[in-house]
């Protein structure tokens, strides 16, 4: 929660500090702001598989301290950077040092049962939605006169996160659980590999991707909002708070009982229905007031992507929990990349004047398209019945009910346990 309170404490100052180096000239403001974007996305796309794979090999803690001091420190050379040039270091640093969500992700599959991870994902989630709801609020307060004074609030909050976590995490990998460094496994294209390792893994990838893209139209809520309703900032800023305070009561307070009661399965497919009805409802919206009502439906979504993560770990062995997340986060990094411009475009041409018939909402109803499609393809992932620590290398098997040590032991060398 508290590195994304940090990073969404700098969302609403970083263009006006960006604005003060280019001489108060928007076009290269916008430019620079969509660089900045973009290279942040770049590095958590290279470096989120070596900061899982590390995390695999050394341990969850370390990776972690050292991510949210870099993280710390970094902002205090944000808020001290004398030059454009020296913010564009700042943030492309910024982005290796924040990829450390697969780890932290990673971390709650060591200490969590398997029956209990989406519900513990789900937490995960609402504090990012807290983080994202009180970040832009106290950053366009605290930046409102000096923007620099954003960061170096975040980098108070990154560096009590340190803290924090050296006074009171402990480790959470086992020695026996570790599994060595390899370039292969931390490479960002090489990472994906362990997708293609098991069928329903690949199908849940891509149904993630999809769902990681469609949240991208985003983007757009602003340009929509202004565009359909004529909505100021003010408005804007109460809307997405709306949707933080939903995202986080959804994550945080559904998501475990949903899942209990639907099991991770038909949680899955249920929440990108819910997500797809909801961008429908959205980019058919003509009045402020559905608009907001359709947010509720939206961020019913946020019970899948838990779902999603809690099969994907019952696929790999404990020893690849770390690897297994810093794929997941390169997707999601490739679709921060693909998302923004996807959306962005479509609304613009949806809008153009030179086109007999005008469709605001077309980017949310390439959204609902995308989710749907995710949800027929949810219905057809199965679940696993037993998981093996390594396809090349068994050290424990967990066996399913009914299944006896005779049953499987023939199979395996002596030295090998049930």
């Amino acid at each position: 929660m508290l590195d994304m309170v940090a990073l969404g404490l700098i969302a609403p100052v970083l263009p006006n500090l960006i604005l003060g180096f280019v001489n108060n000239d928007m076009a290269r403001t916008a430019i620079w702001n969509g660089i900045f974007l973009t290279v942040f996305a770049a590095m958590q796309f290279f470096f989120s598989p070596v900061i899982g794979v590390l995390s695999d090999r050394f341990g969850r803690r370390p990776v972690l301290l050292l991510s949210t001091l870099g993280l710390g420190l970094d902002y205090v050379v944000m808020a001290l950077a004398p030059t454009l040039g020296w913010l564009f270091v700042g943030r492309l640093i910024s982005g290796i040092s924040s990829s450390t969500v697969p780890t932290a992700f990673a971390y709650i599959t060591d200490v969590t049962p398997r029956e209990k991870r989406a519900g513990a994902f789900g937490l995960i989630g609402a504090a990012f939605g807290i983080g994202f709801t009180l970040g832009p609020v106290v950053g366009g307060i605290v930046g409102n006169s000096n923007p620099r004074m954003a960061f170096w609030v975040a980098a108070a909050l990154s560096l009590a996160n340190w803290l924090y976590g050296f006074l009171f995490v402990p480790e959470s990998l086992d020695p026996e659980h570790r599994k060595p460094f390899t370039w292969g496994r931390a490479n960002p294209v090489g990472s994906l590999v362990l997708l293609r390792s098991h069928p329903d893994l690949w199908k849940l990838a891509t149904i993630q991707f999809l769902a990681y893209v469609s949240h991208e139209t985003f983007a757009i809520w602003a340009l929509f909002a202004i565009y359909q309703f004529g909505w100021g900032p003010q408005s804007i800023g109460q809307s997405l708070f709306v949707v933080g305070v939903c995202t986080a009561v959804i994550s945080g307070g559904l998501t475990g009982r949903i899942v209990k009661w639907l099991g991770e399965k038909r949680t899955l497919y249920t929440g990108q229905f819910f997500g797809a009805l909801g961008m429908v409802i959205a980019g058919l919206a003509r009045t402020g007031v559905v608009y907001i009502a359709s947010i509720p439906v939206i961020s019913m979504w946020n019970i899948s992507f838990p779902a999603a993560q809690g099969i994907m770990t019952h696929h790999v062995s404990e020893r690849e929990q770390g690897e297994l997340q810093g794929a997941i986060s390169s997707l999601r990094s490739i679709a921060f990349v693909i998302g923004p411009f996807l959306f962005s475009w479509t609304f613009k041409w949806s809008i153009d004047p030179s086109h007999a018939i005008k469709l605001p909402g077309a980017g949310y109803f390439l959204a609902a398209g995308l989710l749907f499609t995710a949800a027929i393809m949810a219905t057809q992932v199965g679940q696993p019945q037993f998981t093996v620590q390594s396809a090349t290398d068994v050290r424990d098997v967990v066996a399913p009910e009914g299944v006896t040590s005779g049953t499987i032991a023939p199979m395996l060398d002596s030295q090998e346990k049930i």
